[in-house]
């Protein structure tokens, strides 16, 4: 090996001890140098080495002294949650742009919107520069990067947005246009797989480390993480399940194809279904004469109202037939669903359950565990967030 290989080998060992013993005082409140040695199987010196790497990058802070096991009390560790901004940006809002700064921790500390009232092509892309532009100006630490959420098929290891209908956007290459204002790192996912990337960071279950995130809202997609990696397939569409046919002979879609899962179970496909109940049934508490929002939905769901109830039931099977093709296809034991959907709580997760159980293997289906998103607001902020942790400090 040549001494130009020798030393970059070294470098990089050097980056992967640094990273793994940050993984690991990341993953606890506090802990001594003594016990990250232990978990990570490093050797003192080594850990010693990083961990003053990492205090003088001002990523970790000694914070005082742990309980004696019969010698000298040991010097404590954490990481700095205030060290860095994190920039997180939601582009799959109908009416606003969202956005925040978030600390280490997945604490936000300052958010911000835009109205973007339709706009699509470039004035979408003004729209994202100028809600970068104010929440840049508000950060108070060093910057790690930028973290977007968008709507649409996404090519995220080049930073391309390959189709976004409702912005507008065909091939655009946002990655290089917003490197071309702002110096700061960029990372772009679909906002379905950020959305998993969020509840994988901030909400997973201790034990696994695998999940399906089901997101419904304007559309449906699934984020799919295995082994703490975003899966995004061969043409980075993996969990585009809003586009799986469910009910044949069934309602055009956008796509082109008819009775997808989105002409059933998506936000908007749920009013229009929820507006025929008002015309087709004169008793129902959404027969007011006016036009049907999501809270009066909900309202009629909590009040009783027999044909709402079976709206939610119908739902429930939709969806209860696309998770058990992700179970069988997966067989991933942690899935979530994410969005409004889960305001009609456990009986929906009950119409799923019960449906999924009919279409897969019994073994696989008992083993698997149906449940809601813990951040629910802000995880398209916080998946921006979680894309920093992950590529730019290499914690998962």
């Amino acid at each position: 090996m040549s001494p130009a290989a020798r030393k970059a080998t070294l470098e990089q060992t050097k980056i992967h001890n640094t990273r793994l013993v940050l993984q690991t005082i990341y993953e606890q409140d506090a802990i001594s140098r003594a016990a990250v040695a232990r978990l990570t199987k490093l050797t003192r010196p080594t850990v010693s080495d990083a961990v003053a790497r990492l205090i003088e990058d001002g990523l970790v802070a000694e914070i005082g002294r742990g309980a004696s096991t019969g010698g000298k009390q040991p010097t404590l560790l954490s990481v700095a949650a205030g060290a860095r901004t994190l920039v997180g940006i939601d582009l799959s809002g109908s009416a606003v742009f969202r956005g925040a700064l978030v600390d280490l921790r997945g604490k936000i500390t300052e958010r911000a919107q835009i109205p973007i009232e339709g706009a699509t092509g470039a004035e979408a892309l003004d729209c994202v520069f100028a809600l970068l532009d104010d929440l840049l100006a508000r950060a108070d630490a060093p910057v790690l990067g930028i973290g977007i959420a968008s709507p649409g098929l996404i090519d995220a290891q080049n930073g391309i947005v390959r189709r976004a209908v409702n912005l507008g956007w065909q091939d655009l290459p946002l990655r290089k246009l917003l490197a071309a204002r702002y110096p700061d790192p960029i990372h772009l996912s679909n906002d379905s797989h950020a959305t998993a990337l969020a509840e994988f960071f901030f909400g997973r279950p201790a034990h696994s480390s695998n999940l399906i995130v089901v997101k419904i809202g304007r559309g449906i997609g699934a984020g799919i993480v295995i082994h703490g990696d975003l899966y995004y397939g061969d043409g980075h569409g993996a969990g585009e399940i809003g586009h799986v046919v469910v009910e044949a002979d069934g309602e055009p879609c956008t796509c082109g194809n008819t009775g997808c899962l989105e002409t059933v179970a998506a936000i908007p496909a749920i009013l229009r279904r929820a507006a025929r109940i008002a015309e087709g049934h004169p008793g129902s508490r959404l027969a007011a004469g006016t036009a049907i929002g999501w809270s009066d939905l909900v309202e009629a769901y909590y009040a009783g109202d027999p044909a709402v109830g079976e709206l939610v039931q119908q739902v429930g099977r939709y969806l209860g037939i696309a998770i058990a093709n992700l179970v069988g296809c997966f067989n991933i034991h942690n899935i979530v669903l994410a969005g409004r959907i889960r305001a009609f709580g456990d009986p929906l997760l009950g119409a799923i359950s019960t449906e999924m159980h009919c279409r897969v293997l019994p073994s696989m289906a008992a083993e698997t565990s149906l449940g809601f998103a813990d951040m629910e607001g802000d995880i398209g902020l916080l998946g921006g967030a979680a894309m920093l942790l992950k590529h730019e400090l290499g914690i998962q």
